[in-house]
């Protein structure tokens, strides 16, 4: 099996490193991003550094498109010229029905096959054995040789976008969450009532796992929130094109936006106030 990946981020390179500890024949990528971290990153994987992207789906048999969300649709514009019959298109980016529906045409507007892949859980440390769903003209045809090489899948409709709205519905939930508890503890440490909302919340909503949680989503949001903020403008998108308030999306992404520049890769060491105290100082200095 030759595989290419257009874009090789954390997501690309945590399904190389599984597909080829399952046996993949070949990988071969391109990224925009071009800096000796990436080279070292597609060395160290024994993976061949494309020219460019015409460069990187020649001789491929699946084509992993795994970009940043606002890239999505360059990603398939910068492939379409090159594509041959019978090539397969994975579109694992976190966005709107309405772009996967954009990208479809051109890739298979080329003869080759689009498959609208939503990864629903984070890719480490299962890569691409992470709980993943389909949808896309084929993908029920495609998935015992997908399930056989390791993916762990679910085919939930035959048209592009049918995955991702899946995945952008539940994204709003999911990243809602962590920027509704960076906001709330944000706030309970500026106004002094820290300990008491904190409290508050932990008896009222046990199962969230208080105050775990707390850090969990702090990191989540420093580490990721760039990520994250992207792929809420899509959730955005995906409300409003159903004529629902995609503007709460809108501002998850803020929240997630404001924490993922701050110049903190991690939750800082010490307690959880003290910790939250000195994330509220860093965006209160960005400000």
């Amino acid at each position: 099996m030759n595989i290419a990946f257009i874009g090789f981020g954390e997501a690309g390179r945590s399904f190389a490193d599984s597909l080829q500890a399952g046996g993949a024949h070949s990988i071969a990528a391109f990224d925009r991003r071009q800096d000796d971290e990436m080279a070292e990153a597609m060395r160290s994987r024994n993976v061949r550094a494309a020219r460019d992207p015409s460069d990187a789906v020649s001789g491929a048999d699946w084509i992993i498109a795994a970009v940043t969300a606002d890239e999505s649709l360059n990603a398939a514009q910068s492939v379409a010229p090159a594509l041959e019959q019978g090539q397969i298109y994975f579109d694992i980016n976190s966005v709107s029905p309405g772009r996967k529906r954009d990208s479809a045409e051109l890739i298979e507007g080329r003869n080759a096959r689009y498959i609208d892949m939503a990864v629903m859980a984070p890719v480490h440390p299962r890569g691409h054995a992470t709980p993943i769903l389909l949808g896309g003209t084929g993908a029920e045809e495609l998935a015992p040789a997908l399930t056989s090489a390791g993916f762990k899948l679910e085919v939930v409709g035959d048209a592009p976008g049918d995955a991702t709205a899946i995945k952008m519905v539940r994204s709003l939930f999911v990243k809602g969450l962590e920027a509704i508890t960076v906001e709330a503890m944000l706030a309970a440490r500026a106004s002094g009532a820290f300990e008491k909302v904190l409290a508050s919340l932990s008896n009222s909503y046990p199962g969230l796992g208080w105050p775990d949680i707390v850090g969990y989503n702090f990191e989540r949001t420093l580490r990721h929130g760039k990520r994250r903020a992207a792929e809420m403008r899509e959730s955005a998108a995906t409300l409003d094109a159903l004529g629902l308030n995609g503007g709460l999306a809108a501002e998850i992404a803020r929240v997630q936006d404001a924490m993922g520049h701050l110049p903190l890769d991690d939750m800082p060491e010490g307690d959880t106030a003290d910790a939250i105290a000195q994330v509220l100082k860093a965006r209160h200095d960005a400000q």
